[in-house]
């Protein structure tokens, strides 16, 4: 029985080790890197404790432990987060480059990219339904996994499409009053109309 759990564990401790560092969290990393911006990288990461909050509160809505199958779920739930933050904040950056006001290029970067965000959550969330209201063997496997998956994606979708262009517009007005040059590589005047 000993040796029973002491493999057990060694099995866990190896699986955690793989899980540190994955291709794809080295990718998200570079991209938030080549924003030339900390507080955008920091405002894409927002999104990731709504997130999990969504797929811990489903896990435990549903009775479901927290298991390494719930853990490959957060990874690939933190990569969807991530990159539909990024899509959000680059497109805004792109129409701010393009001469637009701040408050023009949250308003249209955010209804441009709501299908674009809204089809990143549901296209996953609808693939991994089977798998979270699967009985057959195996199922334990599979059910943690799509839950969290699921419930962050419905938790962090309206995060990303309301709230992350509300705090990109904040960011950028106390960047513009402090007269601190933002990710465009300009000191933003502060734009009439804006509160000071």
């Amino acid at each position: 029985m000993t040796y029973l759990v002491k493999a057990a564990f060694q099995r866990g401790v190896a699986a955690r080790d793989r899980l540190q560092l994955t291709p794809g969290s080295l990718e998200r990393f570079q991209q938030l890197v080549d924003l030339n911006s900390l507080l955008q990288s920091l405002l894409i990461m927002v999104n990731l404790p709504l997130s999990m909050v969504g797929g811990i509160g489903v896990l435990w809505l549903s009775g479901l432990n927290l298991n390494l199958s719930a853990s490959i779920g957060f990874i690939a739930l933190f990569g969807v987060a991530v990159l539909n933050g990024l899509v959000m904040v680059t497109y805004i950056n792109h129409l701010r480059s393009e001469g637009r006001s701040l408050e023009d290029s949250v308003l249209t970067g955010a209804v441009v990219k709501l299908r674009a965000v809204i089809m990143t959550a549901v296209v996953p969330s609808i693939g991994f339904i089977p798998m979270a209201l699967s009985t057959q063997p195996g199922a334990e496997v599979q059910r943690p996994l799509a839950t969290v998956v699921i419930g962050g994606l419905v938790a962090v979708t309206p995060l990303t499409l309301f709230v992350l262009p509300t705090l990109y517009q904040w960011m950028e007005e106390i960047q513009a009053r402090r007269g601190v040059q933002n990710a465009l590589g300009t000191k933003p005047a502060i734009e009439p109309g804006s509160s000071s």
